[in-house]
């Protein structure tokens, strides 16, 4: 199949799939006499794999790294969920860096953002609610 038909198959733009190609996530298609990259199912399931591993949280080189341990003719699973495992605790981490700004902004506005009167705002300063917070 031709990049355009594997690209609506596969719902990525053909520009995406020839950089999947350059950073070799992607094996380089066989060129055909006019020089369409041609392009087979397994290419299909190669980027659907991209797909799904890219909307876990995977980067893409460590989405290319998957790829070499299986083109090793290994099986990437233990690998695979150790990086599944590292990506849930970052985002733990980042939820809980969340939950604390959302918890000090709660506070901004209620201690100070909703009693501030912009007719008291001292010109000498920018904005009045950051200056009582400190």
């Amino acid at each position: 199949m031709r990049i355009g038909e594997l690209a609506e198959l596969s719902g990525i733009s053909a520009k995406t799939i020839r950089y999947y190609e350059e950073m070799g996530l992607l094996p380089p298609a066989p060129r055909e006499s006019n020089g369409y990259r041609s392009y087979s199912s397994t290419a299909l399931k190669q980027l659907q794999f991209v797909q799904h591993a890219h909307a876990a949280g995977l980067t893409l080189r460590e989405i290319a790294h998957v790829l070499l341990i299986r083109s090793e003719g290994r099986a990437p699973c233990v690998h695979v969920r150790e990086l599944l495992h590292r990506h849930l605790l970052e985002i733990d981490v980042r939820l809980a860096e969340l939950h604390a700004t959302r918890d000090a902004l709660q506070d901004l506005v209620v201690m100070q953002a909703e009693t501030a009167d912009p007719a008291l705002c001292p010109e000498d300063i920018i904005c009045s609610i950051f200056a009582q917070h400190s």
